[in-house]
This record gives C-alpha cells, sequence and structure tokens, in this order.
C-alpha cells in the first residue's frame, strides 16, 4: 500500500504551484484564452518550468528535479483545480515517461527545462492497454501516415511518435497539423499526418510497445490526480454558493435536500483522492500492481469528476449554466476528461481481466 497522505515537500509544492496559478491563471483570463486561435498559455508554461515543474521525475544529471510521479502528481492536482490551459499532461507526464521508459538522453534535457514541448502522438482517448502504432508506417527514416485527436499537438516543438517498428521523435514543423474542434476548449486536439516526415529512431520493437505503454498507464494516473483537483474545486465553489446565496431569508446550504447531496458528493471526493493517490504511489514506485491502481483509480475518477461539474452546475441555479460562470469550464473539462486515456467502461473491462474475472 502506498502512502495516501502527502509529505512536507508535496504540501510545499502544491502552496508555490497554487500561488502561482492564483496570481497568473483566473479563470476569466482561462475564459477569455478560450475565444482566441491558440488558448495555450505558453507564458504559464514557462513560469511552471522555473519552478522546476515540467521536469520533476527526470533526473539530474539530465536536468530534471529526480523526484518521482507522486510530486508530478500534486502538480496536476493544481493544474485540474485552476483548468489550466498548459500542454503538462502532454509534455510533462506523457511524453517524458516514454522518453523515461526508452532511456532517452537527448530530448530530456530540453524536455525537463521546458525549452521544447514533446507530446506522444497517440489520439487523446487511447488507454494503457489499446493498441497502439497502426496507423503510421516507418521507411527509410521517413514517417507516413495520419494519428487523429492529439491533445497538445499545436503547441508541440516534437512529436514522439509510435509508428510500425518502433518509436520515433519527428521536428513537429514537418508534420501537418489540423485543430480540431474539442469540448473543452482549455485542451485542444489536432489531427497530425505526416508525409514522408524525417523522423529519428527513439526505440524499436519491444521496447517501443513497453516506452508508449508506460506513457499511457502513467499517464491515466496522472490524469486521476489532475480529475480530483478539478472535483475539489468544483465542491468547494458549490458549498461557498451554497452559504452566501440566500432563498426566503436563510442561506440555501441549509435546506436539508441540498445538505445530503453535497455530503454524499464529499464523500466520492474522499474515495477519489484515496484511489488517486495510491495509484500516483504506484507508478512513483514501479510497484507490480500498478496497472489494477490506474484502472481502479480512472474507473472511480472519471465517473466522481463529471459528478462533481454537473452538481456545481445544478446547485449554482441558472448562473451555472451562463458563460460568466466558470462551472461550465469545469463541466467541459470534466467530460473530456473522462474520455482520455481510456473510458471508465475500459478500465472496468481492464480491471476485470487483470482480476480474472469472467466476461459479464
Amino acid at each position: 500500500m502506498s502512502d495516501l497522505l502527502y509529505s512536507e515537500i508535496e504540501n510545499d509544492l502544491r502552496a508555490g504551484v497554487r500561488e502561482l496559478l492564483d496570481d497568473t491563471c483566473a479563470w476569466p483570463d482561462v475564459l477569455a484564452g478560450t475565444e482566441k486561435d491558440d488558448p495555450c498559455d505558453i507564458a504559464l508554461w514557462r513560469a511552471l518550468a522555473r519552478m522546476g515543474t515540467t521536469g520533476l521525475p527526470v533526473p539530474e544529471d539530465l536536468g530534471g528535479a529526480g523526484a518521482t510521479w507522486r510530486e508530478t502528481a500534486v502538480v496536476m492536482e493544481e493544474l485540474g483545480r485552476a483548468v489550466a490551459p498548459v500542454p503538462f499532461l502532454g509534455a510533462a507526464v506523457l511524453a517524458a515517461a516514454a522518453l523515461l521508459e526508452a532511456g532517452d538522453r537527448a530530448l530530456l534535457p530540453g524536455l525537463a527545462s521546458g525549452e521544447r514541448i514533446a507530446v506522444l502522438a497517440v489520439p487523446l482517448g487511447t488507454a494503457p492497454h489499446a493498441p497502439t502504432g497502426g496507423t503510421v508506417r516507418a521507411s527509410g527514416g521517413a514517417l507516413t501516415g495520419r494519428v487523429a485527436g492529439v491533445a497538445g499537438g499545436q503547441e508541440a516543438d516534437v512529436l514522439l511518435v509510435p509508428a510500425s517498428d518502433g518509436l520515433y521523435a519527428v521536428n513537429a514543423a514537418d508534420a501537418g497539423r489540423t485543430p480540431v474542434t474539442s469540448l473543452d476548449m482549455t485542451r485542444r486536439l489536432c489531427d497530425l499526418t505526416f508525409s514522408a516526415a524525417p523522423a529519428e529512431r527513439i526505440a524499436g520493437g519491444a521496447e517501443a510497445e513497453r516506452a508508449v505503454r508506460a506513457a499511457l498507464s502513467t499517464g491515466a494516473a496522472m490524469l486521476a490526480s489532475e480529475q480530483l483537483g478539478l472535483a475539489e474545486r468544483c465542491l468547494a465553489v458549490t458549498v461557498e454558493y451554497l452559504n452566501t446565496r440566500y432563498q426566503f431569508g436563510r442561506p440555501v446550504g441549509s435546506y436539508q435536500a441540498l445538505k445530503h447531496r453535497v455530503a454524499d458528493l464529499w464523500t466520492s471526493v474522499a474515495q477519489m483522492r484515496a484511489v488517486a493517490r495510491h495509484a500516483a504511489g504506484c507508478a512513483a514506485a514501479g510497484d507490480p500492481g500498478t496497472a489494477v491502481a490506474v484502472a481502479v483509480a480512472q474507473a472511480h475518477c472519471s465517473a466522481v469528476v463529471v459528478r462533481a461539474a454537473e452538481e456545481c452546475v445544478q446547485m449554482h441555479g441558472g448562473i451555472g449554466f451562463t458563460w460568466e460562470h466558470p462551472a461550465h469550464l469545469y463541466l467541459k473539462r470534466a467530460k473530456s476528461s473522462a474520455l482520455a486515456l481510456g473510458t471508465p467502461d475500459r478500465h472496468r473491462a481492464a480491471l476485470a481481466a487483470l482480476a480474472d474475472l469472467p466476461p459479464a
């Protein structure tokens, strides 16, 4: 069993990241960014890099902090709480995990410093146990094919592409990038096309397969922490509203029906914290039970974060449906993240297989 509590270092890290986000990532700014062609906040990304958060699990001799995925999970919680429009999941988690597993020493320093943004070129919905690399063909050091629905592809400098015979690095400028209309406007998607794009092989065969699988598994574990942060934010702003909004001379939160709904949600979020922290701890320790922990975390957290966002909208009444309130940002991120890196049903099926249960 991994430690579910937060260490002093993790709490200090959280305080620093939260202060930065409070100063630079207020929800009106996030909302305004969604109306731009490119909503990604590069200035915030650079600020996170200067804090050292973009290279937390990267070894110190490669320019990272030499920490673990537990610390990265704390950053993900804060980014989820703020619905921050930065490519952290794609670059600092998925791409970093793939390169760490592949033993790369060339790209990781630039990635850890935040000077370069790399993304793993797989559809955002790809589960850790789904087939990969089937849509891009490698031939003579060049890639040809298409990958749809990649998160962070527009902001990337380097694309890590699972291809027919390995994992390749491609200069993003050599790929075609077509923006896709996304439900979550703070994490936009794009389609990537490769037409004999020059590529450098990072890993081949089984090694490449392990790197991609490890990245997707770690990404799903970290995504659970992001969902936790968002659910906690939804719960907090809802409780604040219920305590300050009066109807018939009393706070609306004093009505028993709403109290029960909030209490039920608090219980679910507390359970969410346990499974998300356990998944992060297993990923950090390389625990043999990581696959089970990730499947449990994603099956639970994806459902709860959507419920938390829906309850936030509902209990805010009419204002929760307006463009002027951040509840719609929370709901769109929650819905999108529930489909990312495998749906809850996909993770439940994986969990059943891992537990050797018969098909339903």
